[in-house]
C-alpha cells in the first residue's frame, strides 16, 4: 500500500484513490511519488473486482506541481533525461488502462498535477472558487515535462493550449469545462459521486468527448500547411515579447511542432529532451532561485508573540493607491475605514474597487454575495471617527512632510495608543514623518506599487524607534493582503526608488545627449525589464518623477561623486504633462489611451539636442550599471539587510531582468571583476557617478560572492 495514496474499493467497482502525502500542505509530484503511484495503478489493473478508478484528495488542493527542489539536483547532461522519460512511460500507461481513470478535481490543479489529469481518461471539476488549472513552468524558464506538450494540444487545440503553456495563465472550473479541458462541473459537495459515475460511465464506453474548437481554430489546424502558419505567428509573438531573452517559450513551441507534425512518441522524446536543457540554463536555476526566494518572503520570520492581530485598519487617501490598498485588506476579511477630505474621491475609489470584483464576477472566480460582502467591509469616512477601533492606519497622501506630519498627529490623536501608523510614500524618510509623532516606535514605512491589486511587492521601511511588534504585524498584514514582503532599513528613498533614480536619470541624461527615447525603451526592453524607463515614466505619471526629482531625495542624490542631474520631467510637469493619465508624456496617446509613438514635443526640454546613434549596448551599459552599484550602496550602508532582499525587490518592485535573479545574482554570475570594468570604463568617459561603490571592490578583491550556492 503507498503511503502516498490510499485506494478505497466502492461495492460498484470504482477504486477511489486518495492522495494525502504524509507531512506535507500540499501533494507535490516527485520521484517517489511517481514511483508509488505507478506501482498503485498496476496493481488496479490486476484486480479484477475493478472496473474504475477516481483520483481525488484529501488536501485542500488536488497535486500542487512538482518538487522543484529534485531540479537543482541535476548538474549535467544526463542527469534529469531518463527521470523524464520514466514519468512519460508512467503517464502513458495511465492513458492507456482498460480501466478508465477519472481525476476528480477541487483546488489547485497545477503543472505536474495539471499533466497527470491529461493522462486520465476524465476530468471533472469543482465549481469552488480555488479550483484551477495551470502550466506555469514556463515562469521557472521550463516546459511541461509530463507529456503537457503532446497531451493538451490534442485536448483542446493547438492555439488555446500554446496560450496556456507560453503565459502559466490560471484556467478555472467553469472555462476549463467551456474550452474541453475539464468534461463535467459540479459542486465541490457533489464532486467525488460526480466523478464515480463518470467512471462508471467511461467504463461501459458511453461517452464522446465534444471537440469545443472554434470553426477557424478547426480549419487553421486541420493540415500540416496551416499548422506552420500558427507556429510561425506563434514563434513571432514569442520574439516579440521575450526579445530572445527566455528559452523555455520557443523549446515548448518545438516540443508541439514536433509532436503534431511527426508523432506523439517523438514529441515525448523532444519533450524529455528538452526538459532537461532548460534545467541546465542559468535563465532557469535563476528563475527557480527567485521562485524560492519569493516563496520565503511570503512567510513571516518574526516570532509569533510579536505579531499583533489586524481586523481593522484606517485607510487615509482614498486616491488610486489607497483604493488598492482597500481592496487587497477588504479581500482578506478586514474592515476598512476608507476616509478621505472629499465624498466624490471615495465614492470613485469604491467604483475602482467595484470594477475589480466584476471582473472576478465574469471569470466566476466569485460569487455576487462575496463581492458584496467584500464590499460591505469598505465604510467610508469624511472625519477621523472609529479610529480608536483601528489596529493599522496606512496613509497615502500627498507627497509632502508637514502633510504627512499633520495626518500622524491627527491619527494619533483619534487613535489607540498601540495603533500603528504606516506611510505609503515613496521616498520621504519615514524617520522624518515621525520626527513630531508622540509615539514613534509605532510609525512604519509600507510601500505599495501601483497597480496595488496587481503589483506583488511590499516595501516594509523601519527606522531605528520602530518597534519590532510593530514591523512584525506589518509583515503579517502584507502577508494577508498577497504581498511578496521585504523589511529594509530607513533612509531617502529607501531601497527601490533609490535604485530607480539613478536609473531614470541616465534615461534622461541620454536623451539631453541626443539619444532617441523609443531607442532607450528598445535597449533596455532586450536587456530583460518588461517596460523601457521612459514607457514607465509614462505609467507611473509625470507628476509623481518631478516631484521625487525635486524633492529631499534629490538633494541627497545630488551628493553623490561626480552626481549629474536632468531636470526636465519637472519643467514638463509644470507645463502640464503627467504621462499617461493626462495622455500627455513622453509618449503620443490615441482616445484610448494606447500609445501612437514618442511625442516630439518633449525634446524642447531636454534642450532639443541633435539626435544620434547610441549603441544599444551603451545604453543598456550606462542605465543597468547606474542601477546596480545603487544597490551596492544600498547593502553596503545597511539599508538593505540582505542580497536576497535586494534581488526580491528589484524584481518583483521594479521588473529588474527576473532571469538575471536579480542586481546581486547579477553580479555574481558576471563576476565583480567585470562588473568593475564595465563601471570603471563608463566612469573614465562619462564621469565619476559610475565609479563603483566599494563593497563591490572589496568583494573582488577577496574573491567574494554574495551568495554562496
Amino acid at each position: 500500500m503507498s503511503n502516498i495514496a490510499t485506494i478505497e474499493k466502492r461495492a460498484n467497482g470504482v477504486a477511489v484513490i486518495w492522495l494525502d502525502q504524509p507531512g506535507e500542505k500540499i501533494n507535490k509530484v516527485s520521484l517517489e511519488f511517481m514511483r508509488e503511484i505507478d506501482e498503485l495503478f498496476q496493481q488496479l489493473e490486476s484486480d479484477p473486482g475493478i472496473k474504475a478508478a477516481v483520483i481525488a484528495s484529501k488536501k485542500k488542493d488536488w497535486i500542487a506541481g512538482a518538487d522543484i527542489d529534485m531540479f537543482g539536483k541535476v548538474k549535467q547532461k544526463g542527469d534529469f533525461v531518463q527521470v523524464t522519460r520514466n514519468g512519460h512511460q508512467s503517464l502513458n500507461r495511465l492513458e492507456k488502462s482498460k480501466k478508465p481513470v477519472v481525476a476528480a478535481v477541487n483546488g489547485a490543479c497545477l503543472g505536474a498535477g495539471t499533466e497527470i489529469a491529461l493522462a486520465c481518461q476524465g476530468r471533472v471539476v469543482s465549481d469552488d472558487k480555488s479550483t484551477h488549472f495551470a502550466l506555469p513552468e514556463v515562469m521557472l524558464g521550463l516546459l511541461p515535462g509530463g507529456g503537457g506538450t503532446q497531451r493538451l494540444p490534442r485536448l483542446i487545440g493547438i492555439q488555446k493550449a500554446l496560450d496556456l503553456m507560453l503565459t502559466g495563465k490560471k484556467i478555472y472550473g467553469s472555462k476549463a469545462k467551456k474550452m474541453g479541458l475539464a468534461d463535467k462541473i459540479t459542486t465541490k459537495e457533489s464532486l467525488l459521486n460526480a466523478a464515480i459515475d463518470f467512471a462508471l460511465q467511461l467504463s461501459k464506453g458511453g461517452f464522446k468527448r465534444e471537440d469545443k474548437r472554434e470553426w477557424i481554430e478547426k480549419l487553421l489546424e486541420s493540415n500540416s500547411l496551416t499548422r506552420g502558419i500558427v507556429y510561425k505567428k506563434a514563434k513571432e509573438m514569442v520574439m516579440k515579447q521575450t526579445l530572445g531573452n527566455y528559452p523555455a517559450p520557443l523549446k515548448i513551441l518545438e516540443c508541439v511542432e514536433i509532436g503534431m507534425e511527426e508523432g506523439m512518441a517523438k514529441g515525448l522524446e523532444a519533450e524529455a529532451v528538452k526538459f532537461e536543457e532548460l534545467i541546465l540554463t542559468d535563465e532557469s536555476r535563476q528563475l527557480i532561485r527567485i521562485f524560492f526566494n519569493m516563496t520565503e518572503k511570503k512567510k513571516n520570520p518574526y516570532a509569533a508573540d510579536l505579531i499583533k492581530s489586524t481586523n481593522t485598519i484606517a485607510m487615509v487617501g482614498a486616491g488610486f493607491m489607497g483604493a488598492g490598498i482597500a481592496e487587497v485588506s477588504a479581500m482578506d476579511g478586514i474592515h476598512v475605514l476608507l476616509k478621505d477630505i472629499k465624498e466624490e474621491t471615495i465614492a470613485t475609489a469604491k467604483q475602482t474597487i467595484w470594477k475589480d470584483l466584476e471582473k472576478k464576477l465574469k471569470r466566476k472566480t466569485m460569487s455576487q454575495p462575496e463581492a458584496e460582502e467584500i464590499m460591505a467591509r469598505v465604510e467610508s469616512k469624511l472625519d477621523y471617527k472609529g479610529f480608536d477601533k483601528v489596529d493599522v492606519i496606512v496613509e497615502a497622501v500627498f507627497e509632502e512632510i508637514k502633510l504627512k506630519q499633520k495626518i500622524v498627529a491627527d491619527c494619533e490623536a483619534a487613535a489607540r495608543p498601540d495603533t500603528i501608523f504606516a506611510s505609503n510614500t515613496s521616498a520621504l524618510p519615514i524617520s522624518h514623518i515621525a520626527e513630531k509623532a508622540a509615539r514613534p516606535e509605532n510609525v512604519i514605512g509600507m510601500h505599495y506599487f501601483s497597480p496595488v491589486p496587481k503589483m506583488p511587492l511590499l516595501e516594509i521601511i523601519k527606522t531605528p524607534k520602530t518597534a519590532d511588534w510593530v514591523t512584525a504585524t506589518c509583515f503579517e498584514l502584507g502577508i494577508r493582503q498577497g504581498k511578496t514582503c521585504i523589511v529594509v532599513n530607513d533612509g531617502p528613498g529607501f531601497y527601490t526608488t533609490r535604485i530607480l533614480a539613478p536609473y531614470m536619470n541616465e534615461c534622461f541624461l541620454l536623451i539631453e545627449e541626443g539619444c532617441d527615447a523609443a531607442m532607450i525603451d528598445k535597449a533596455m526592453k532586450k536587456w530583460g525589464f518588461p517596460v523601457g524607463p521612459v514607457t514607465l515614466q509614462d505609467e507611473v505619471g509625470i507628476d509623481v518623477g518631478a516631484h521625487i526629482m525635486s524633492g529631499e531625495f534629490a538633494e541627497y542624490a545630488k551628493k553623490r561623486e561626480g552626481a549629474r542631474s536632468n531636470d526636465a520631467i519637472i519643467r514638463m510637469f509644470k507645463e502640464g504633462y503627467q504621462g499617461k493619465k493626462n495622455q500627455r508624456g513622453f509618449y503620443k496617446y490615441d482616445e484610448k489611451g494606447k500609445k501612437q509613438g514618442i511625442n516630439e514635443d518633449i525634446y524642447k526640454y531636454f534642450g532639443n539636442p541633435s539626435r544620434k546613434e547610441f549603441a544599444t549596448e551603451v545604453i543598456q551599459h550606462r542605465m543597468g550599471m547606474m542601477m546596480l552599484n545603487e544597490a551596492l550602496y544600498c547593502l553596503q550602508e545597511n539599508i538593505l539587510e540582505s542580497p536576497t532582499d535586494g534581488d526580491v525587490g528589484a524584481i518583483f518592485g521594479l521588473g529588474f531582468p527576473p532571469f538575471t535573479g536579480g542586481p546581486f545574482r547579477f553580479i555574481d554570475h558576471r563576476g565583480a571583476d567585470k562588473v568593475i570594468a564595465i563601471m570603471d570604463d563608463l566612469s573614465s568617459k562619462y564621469g565619476a557617478r559610475f565609479k563603483p561603490a566599494q563593497i563591490l571592490r572589496d568583494y573582488a578583491k577577496e574573491g567574494k560572492k554574495f551568495y554562496q550556492d
